[in-house]
């Protein structure tokens, strides 16, 4: 049997997010889903350090140092992408507003 990468892993999960669902990723291997993501279904990622509307990472040389995910990894906003208080963020996590968390290994 041969082991995925965390890169294979990512793909995988990305290619089961079904159209239209909210998706937490959490730290770690979990933030290289938006990566993945399947460019014709609109998915909304969401990161609990406050953004909502998170897109994959920027191309090199254009990531903005305020824009990151919860991990402290540069990250683009989509339009229509917003920002709010983290306990707003775990508000929505808690209260069952979203589809999806994809988990890292010691979440």
């Amino acid at each position: 049997m041969n082991r995925m990468t965390r890169d294979q892993l990512a793909a995988r999960v990305a290619r089961d997010i079904p159209e239209g669902a909210y998706v937490n990723l959490g730290i770690g291997a979990p933030t290289r889903v938006a990566n993945y993501l399947p460019k014709d279904r609109e998915i909304f990622l969401h990161s609990e350090n406050g953004l909502l509307g998170m897109g994959p990472a920027p191309a090199a040389g254009e990531a903005d140092p305020d824009l990151i995910n919860a991990g402290k990894e540069p990250v683009t906003l989509l339009t229509g992408g917003c920002f709010f208080h983290h306990g707003d963020s775990f508000a929505m996590m808690r209260g069952g507003h979203l589809d999806i968390c994809v988990l890292g290994a010691f979440q």
